[in-house]
């Protein structure tokens, strides 16, 4: 899975948790019903991933997790809880972030087979030597 229990009371509260969840009004978040909307988000950002990446993935980028989020919230609403326009839009969002990356215009930091992209970037230093020293301005004295 792209995100966990303790991911989705990061982004979105306990309380909102437990109204998403808690079906036999228990007042606490029902893990399982969790589980079961975090597998089915993880599987659909696996529909659009498997296209340009092998997934599941061992170790998933943390780009995903607020996606995963989003979209397990998305279809926990249901009967019980209403759809609102924010819980949609990022909803929306997600999805339109994963069809990039499924076109390939937005990476994950990936190579096709999976693996890390490594850092292009390099810093070097180098010196043409002192401008400015003892000899240049007579032992520093004003």
């Amino acid at each position: 899975m792209y995100a966990t229990r303790d991911d989705m009371v990061t982004a979105f509260g306990e309380r909102e948790c437990i109204s998403l969840t808690d079906r036999e009004f228990t007042g606490a978040v029902d893990d399982a019903v969790m589980l079961s909307f975090l597998e089915q988000a993880s599987a659909e950002i696996d529909s659009y991933l498997v296209a340009r990446y092998p997934t599941p993935w061992p170790d998933a980028p943390r780009l995903l997790v607020g996606r995963c989020c989003a979209i397990a919230r998305y279809l926990a609403c249901g009967a019980q809880t209403q759809v609102t326009d924010e819980i949609r839009d990022r909803y929306r969002d997600a999805i339109r972030y994963l069809e990039q990356v499924a076109r390939g215009t937005v990476s994950l930091g990936r190579l096709p087979n999976g693996d890390v992209v490594p850092s292009g970037a390099r810093v070097k230093f180098s010196s043409n030597g002192r401008a400015f020293g003892r000899d240049s301005t007579d032992g520093g004295a004003f």
